[in-house]
């Protein structure tokens, strides 16, 4: 690895990206005019089964599950293609982020983007997967550790193990150490609690399960399960197996999915009989 001398003035490098080098940009805003779908329920969602879009999925299939009426419409965003930089898509999230929600049921609709705060949204308005004081602290702090902690692992592990055009060992050994910290900071407590917040299943374990499931499943990052031993941290694969075997969170999993087996792939959803002859099971990506 040669070394790097940063310029006195940075300057966009769009031949130096990886994988990702042919959409991103340090600017925000609207690339393309272009107008979402629109189906007839009260949620729409624009999204892509990323671990960030699965907890929105997982959150809407509980909700339904449960009997609460959040029927919805679920479309999929090729981010590879930069469908998140569209006008349509720009209008409910400024950051062209997957997920981004849209909540029809008041007077007027109200955007929700970013997935911690579509849990917290959705939970607040159903009151549902959530705890009141005092142990409502405790939830709220489990669930912003994995809203904080999300980057380390994708943008940081990740993208450096599995998307950057090179293999450099520094950023690798970095966010590999961070990750098993991160891992093992989840296993701790998960040897004192069934869940994260305690006895009860709330959005921080909707918010976990599908960043750290991935890596226990091995189906995240290449071998990245093999690479980081997590086989190590018994009770996360614990929690991950009562999670992963919730009807909902099996649902959930496969929307806006595209890729893997087509028959484990929902990349629309706008009614329970869409799951009809799906494979509710996890894969790998291609």
């Amino acid at each position: 690895m040669s070394e790097y001398t940063p310029p006195k003035v940075w300057t966009h490098d769009a031949e130096n990206g990886g994988r990702f080098a042919n959409i991103n940009r340090p600017t925000a805003g609207a690339r393309e005019d272009k107008v979402l779908p629109a189906g007839k329920n009260p949620f729409q969602l624009h999204s892509l089964a990323t671990p960030n879009g699965v907890k929105a999925t997982i959150m809407l299939e509980e909700l339904l599950e449960a009997g609460h009426p959040a029927e919805y419409d679920a479309y999929t965003i090729n981010i590879g293609e930069g469908e998140q930089f569209t006008s349509g898509f720009v209008a409910i999230n400024p950051n062209s982020k997957i997920p981004a929600l849209v909540d029809r049921t008041g007077e007027a609709p109200i955007r929700v983007f970013e997935s911690g705060a579509i849990l917290l949204h959705l939970a607040e308005k159903f009151d549902a997967f959530q705890l009141t004081s005092p142990k409502r602290a405790e939830m709220l702090s489990w669930l912003f550790w994995q809203i904080g902690s999300a980057p380390f692992i994708g943008g940081g592990f990740g993208h450096f193990y599995a998307y950057a055009p090179e293999k450099y060992e520094y950023p690798i050994n970095r966010y590999a150490m961070e990750t098993k910290r991160l891992f093992s900071v989840a296993d701790q407590r998960l040897g004192e609690a069934r869940f994260l917040a305690g006895d009860t299943y709330t959005i921080a374990d909707i918010a976990a399960f599908p960043w750290l499931a991935p890596f226990v499943e091995g189906i995240i990052y290449n071998d990245a399960k093999t690479f980081l031993s997590i086989d190590e941290y018994e009770n996360v694969a614990r929690w991950v197996d009562e999670i992963a075997s919730r009807p909902a969170v099996k649902r959930g999993r496969i929307v806006n999915k595209t890729w893997g087996d087509e028959n484990a792939q929902l990349r629309e959803r706008h009614s329970a009989a869409d799951f009809e002859g799906k494979v509710l099971e996890p894969s790998k990506p291609e």
